[in-house]
């Protein structure tokens, strides 16, 4: 088994920058501006989720990056700023689905193994039996349960529970309906309750 690491990711990122920019070549200093705010204000958390999807600290600083050379390149786009916050997320969902297929292209399987303590805390902050969890091995298991988890379903679990998102707003990130999102949400936590009460009962005996 071979484990993806951030060696692929010049390839990915050489094929992304390769596609004809959406925005002006000049981009005055008003959307400089723009851009290092949000850049200032939204990278921290977009960097988590990154990690979160894909296992990996240095191959999520490199996404997110990448997310924000995106970002500067539709700021055009984004005519409300308002909700820039979904329109970022959108754009480093899109990031690792691209990880994601040039994996599987180049015969990686990826194996997650790394989860933030505040993906951890989400997942305990969701209710019981999830809140027993309490130590560094509960870390351990709400990786493995969130790891069970789809790449898509795992997004907006993690859009609502660790960032906060509004349902609408993760709506809009994974271009889903409203419904789509609340039956998702609501799958993906039966699966991490399966999960956990595995590990609740296996702690018993």
């Amino acid at each position: 088994m071979t484990v993806f690491r951030a060696p692929l990711l010049p390839v990915v990122l050489a094929e992304a920058r390769s596609q004809p920019a959406d925005a002006p070549a000049s981009v005055d200093a008003d959307t400089r501006a723009a851009l290092a705010e949000l850049y200032a204000r939204h990278a921290p958390p977009i960097r988590r989720f990154l990690r979160d999807l894909l296992g990996d600290t240095a191959l999520a600083a490199d996404a997110t990056q990448e997310t924000f050379c995106r970002a500067y390149r539709r700021l055009g786009s984004l005519d409300d700023r308002a909700r820039s916050v979904p329109w970022l997320f959108a754009i480093a969902r899109n990031v690792s689905l691209e990880l994601r297929r040039a994996r599987m292209r180049h015969g990686k399987v990826f194996v997650p193994h790394e989860t933030t303590h505040e993906a951890h805390d989400a997942v305990c902050r969701m209710g019981s039996p999830e809140a027993v969890l309490l130590d560094q091995e509960s870390v351990r298991v709400v990786g493995a349960a969130l790891a069970r988890l789809g790449e898509d379903r795992r997004a907006a679990l993690l859009l609502r529970f660790d960032h906060g998102l509004a349902y609408e707003e993760i709506a809009e990130a994974m271009s889903w309906t409203l419904a789509k999102v609340k039956i998702e949400i609501f799958r993906a936590r039966e699966v991490l309750r399966a999960t956990l009460d595995e590990y609740r009962a296996g702690g018993a005996r």
